[in-house]
C-alpha cells in the first residue's frame, strides 16, 4: 500500500478490545511504535461502560475474575478496586429457592450444597471431586485433557441429571451463554477452575475501566478513534475514507465477524448472543451480592450490582443487571419474572437494555484451545476466539499476537544484517 499517512515504522493494530490493548502495550513495552486504529468511538470493544442517568451500565453483563492468570499479570488489579460477589449463587426455581456457596469462603453455608436438594449426597460428592481436581491439576494437565461436551463430562463423573438440569445447566447458561451444555468439557474444567480459586467482581468505575488501564499505558496519540478499517495487508492497511497506512506489521483484533470480512483465512465461529436489562429500584431487593440463576430459564440470571459496587449509582438506588439468552427487546416478560424472583418491582424504572448479538464464541468439541495468530509473515490475528472465549483468553491471545510480531521482526532484522541489501522475507 502506497503510504499517504502514519507512521511506516509502527506496528497497525487494528482493533482497541482486550485483545488489540493487550497486544499494543506489550509491543510498546518492547520498544515498538504501535497505532491502534479503532472504528468504534472509545476503546474496549465488547467491554465498555455507559453512564446512564447517573448509573454505569456495562454493555451487557460482565465479570471479573481476579484469578485469571493472565490478568494477574497485565493489569494492575488493586488499581481496578474490584468490589466481589459472593462466591456462590442462590437458584431460583418455579417457587423454591435454594443457596449453593463455596464452603471454604462462606463458613456459615458450608452445608449450603447438602441442603439445597438440588442433587443426592453422591452428586455433591462427585462436584466435590471435580473442583478438588480442577484445583490441583496443573493448566497444561486440564487443557490436555479428553474434549467432548461438558453434559457428557458430567455424566461421566456420574452427576445426575437432576443435578445437571437444577444447578449445572442455569449456571452455565449464564457463563457460556448456552443451556445445552454443548460446549468443550476442557473449556469448562479450565473455566470452573478460575471460579473456584478467583474473586468474581466488577471494577467500582465500571468494566470499562479494565480496557481504560490499558490504554493509559500507550503513549498519547497510539490510539485512533473513530478510524474504520476496510482492507488490510502485510504492509499496511486501507481505512474506509480511502486514506490508507503503511506499517512495519499489521495485526487485525477485532470480532471474529469482522476479521472474518477482513481475513479470507479466519473461519468465524458461531457466536452466543444475549440481552441485558438494567433497572433502577428504590432500594435494594436482595441487600447482598449473591447471583440469582434462574432454574427456569425464564431469565438467565440476576444480580443487584449496587450491593456489591454503590458506585454503579449516583443517587443511592440500586441498580439490577439481568440477562436473558439470546436477543430480546420486550422488557415486560423479564419484569414479571423478576416480581416473582424478587417478590415486587413496585417502582422500578426501566433504564436501558443491551442486546448483544455476538457476546461470545461457541466452543463445541473438538475445541482447540490455542489457534494461530500469525498468519504470514506481516500479518497476524488475535481475539478471544484464537483462545479461550473469555477476557482470560482474549489478553492472551493479545500477548502471542504481539509475540509473534517481536519474533518475526528481529529474524527479519537479524536477515538484513547477515545480508546487507538483500530483503529477506519469511
Amino acid at each position: 500500500m502506497d503510504n499517504s499517512r502514519g507512521t511506516p515504522d509502527a506496528v497497525i493494530v487494528v482493533g482497541a478490545g482486550m485483545a488489540g490493548l493487550a497486544c499494543a502495550v506489550r509491543l510498546h513495552e518492547a520498544g515498538l511504535a504501535v497505532r491502534v486504529l479503532e472504528a468504534a468511538d472509545g476503546v474496549g470493544g465488547r467491554v465498555r461502560t455507559d453512564v446512564v442517568d447517573g448509573f454505569r451500565l456495562d454493555r451487557g453483563y460482565q465479570v471479573f475474575n481476579t484469578a485469571y492468570p493472565e490478568a494477574r499479570r497485565v493489569l494492575d488489579i488493586d488499581a481496578l478496586d474490584v468490589r466481589p460477589f459472593a462466591s456462590g449463587m442462590i437458584v431460583q426455581g418455579a417457587t423454591a429457592r435454594a443457596r449453593v456457596m463455596l464452603p471454604w469462603r462462606h463458613r456459615r453455608h458450608a452445608l449450603s450444597g447438602l441442603l439445597a436438594g438440588l442433587g443426592t449426597l453422591r452428586d455433591n460428592a462427585v462436584l466435590a471431586a471435580i473442583t478438588t481436581r480442577d484445583l490441583v491439576l496443573p493448566g497444561s494437565r486440564l487443557r490436555a485433557g479428553r474434549d467432548r461436551r461438558t453434559d457428557e463430562e458430567l455424566r461421566a463423573w456420574g452427576m445426575s441429571a437432576k443435578m445437571i438440569d437444577c444447578l449445572m445447566r442455569p449456571f452455565l447458561a449464564g457463563v457460556l451463554l448456552e443451556r445445552d451444555l454443548e460446549t468443550s468439557s476442557r473449556v469448562f474444567h479450565l473455566l470452573w477452575r478460575s471460579f473456584a480459586r478467583g474473586t468474581i467482581g466488577v471494577p467500582a468505575l465500571g468494566m470499562g475501566r479494565i480496557p481504560r488501564q490499558l490504554a493509559d499505558r500507550l503513549p498519547p496519540g497510539a490510539v485512533t478513534l473513530g478510524a474504520r478499517v476496510t482492507e488490510v495487508a502485510a504492509d499496511g492497511v486501507r481505512l474506509a475514507d480511502g486514506t490508507t497506512i503503511d506499517g512495519r506489521a499489521v495485526v487485525v483484533a477485532t470480532d471474529p465477524g469482522s476479521a472474518g470480512g477482513l481475513l479470507s483465512e479466519i473461519e468465524v465461529p458461531p457466536m452466543r448472543a444475549v440481552t441485558t436489562f438494567y433497572h433502577a429500584a428504590p432500594r435494594s431487593p436482595l441487600h447482598e451480592p449473591v447471583q440469582v440463576i434462574d432454574a427456569t430459564g425464564a431469565v438467565t440470571d440476576t444480580l443487584v450490582l449496587t450491593d456489591a459496587a454503590p458506585e454503579y449509582s449516583a443517587d443511592g438506588r440500586a441498580l439490577v443487571s439481568t440477562s436473558v439468552l439470546g436477543l430480546a427487546t420486550d422488557e415486560r416478560p423479564v419484569r414479571r419474572r423478576l416480581g416473582e424472583i424478587y417478590g415486587t418491582t413496585s417502582g422500578w424504572e426501566h433504564l436501558a437494555t443491551y442486546p448483544i448479538p455476538a457476546a461470545l464464541p461457541a466452543m463445541p468439541p473438538p475445541h482447540p484451545l490455542r489457534k494461530p495468530v500469525r498468519l504470514r509473515s506481516g500479518l497476524y490475528v488475535c481475539g478471544d476466539h484464537r483462545d479461550t472465549a473469555s477476557l482470560q483468553g482474549a489478553l492472551v491471545s493479545g500477548r502471542r499476537a504481539a509475540q509473534a510480531v517481536l519474533t518475526d521482526l528481529a529474524s527479519h532484522h537479524a536477515g538484513h544484517r547477515a545480508t546487507p541489501g538483500r530483503a529477506t522475507r519469511r
